[in-house]
């Protein structure tokens, strides 16, 4: 018997009156904001408009939320498509499932209409947000933690998760004790985080065209290869892998060769984000001759 281990959450949902306040949105919640946060003080940094940040995160967040959830559904539509499932299910996104890659793909179409809005370079927000972002998917993280959910296989260890009966796989129900697998993404997205300032800062901002990006991406899924070999939620296998490790395969190889193709610097590499050709356009003065207004 384990004397140690992290305990579960007593609930997670609370109710304000009829509303019910589900911890799992919470931490949601407070990745975006502390993402955009975060990406604002960077952008500003450069020399860009914080407010920018602010209206293209407004279209690339609701996107991000709907690619995750879409990712989850179509990655394992047996959990809602199959005899005996509530296809409706498909909807709840409070119970928890929402795939970090259809968010990130997704959320950068979203991005890519408020940049274009602005006339921003999406490599440039790209580059400005990645640590923000993965700094979105550690306290998000937390929010598997409230569900019980996500978890990794059966472990005696000093800091393994207890999982309430009704949450544990029906194969293994005597086992109380389990990997805490959603405390060790959180923790590595942490370290890519601090891995990212540290690399924006040696380079003094020149990892620019999107290379801060691809840095995120090679960082992230090489953590969440080893993370998925120590899951046992359900997940679609092929060939002994689940799917989400051959996912991470290829945005691992795209990444690479985008850092390869893009390793001679440009002389435009150090130059500050432009505050957009749209922000410009409302706040230069009208020169327009006061004869010609109409």
């Amino acid at each position: 018997m384990n004397l140690a281990y992290l305990p579960s959450p007593s609930q997670g949902v609370w109710h304000l009156g009829p509303v019910p306040i589900r911890a799992y949105a919470l931490c949601i919640l407070a990745g975006v904001f502390t993402a955009v946060w975060l990406t604002g003080r960077r952008w500003a940094a450069r020399g860009g408009r914080r407010e920018d940040i602010a209206d293209i995160a407004i279209r690339a967040v609701p996107f991000g939320i709907l690619g995750g959830r879409l990712y989850h559904v179509i990655t394992d539509p047996e959990l809602y498509f199959s005899a005996g499932q509530q296809p409706v299910r498909a909807f709840y996104i409070w119970d928890g499932g929402l795939g970090i890659p259809g968010a990130v793909a997704l959320g950068a179409v979203g991005a890519w209409l408020g940049c274009r809005r602005r006339g921003i370079k999406l490599s440039d927000f790209a580059d400005a947000a990645a640590p923000g972002l993965v700094l979105a998917q550690a306290m998000g993280r937390w929010g598997n933690y409230f569900n019980q959910e996500l978890y990794g296989r059966p472990t005696h260890l000093p800091w393994a998760l207890r999982i309430d009966p009704a949450h544990r796989p029906t194969d293994m129900p005597t086992a109380g004790l389990y990997h805490p697998t959603f405390l060790y993404e959180s923790l590595w997205d942490l370290g890519v985080m601090a891995l990212l300032l540290w690399l924006d800062r040696r380079h003094h901002g020149r990892l620019r065209r999107g290379r801060l990006f691809a840095c995120y991406v090679l960082a992230y899924t090489t953590g969440r290869a080893w993370i998925e070999a120590l899951r046992i939620d359900h997940a679609n296998h092929f060939l002994g892998l689940r799917l989400n490790d051959y996912v991470s395969l290829i945005l691992f190889s795209g990444a690479l060769i985008h850092l390869i193709c893009t390793r001679r610097p440009r002389e435009d590499d150090d130059a500050p984000y432009p505050p957009g050709e749209a922000a410009e356009a409302t706040s230069a003065p009208d020169r327009t001759p006061a004869r010609e207004q109409t």
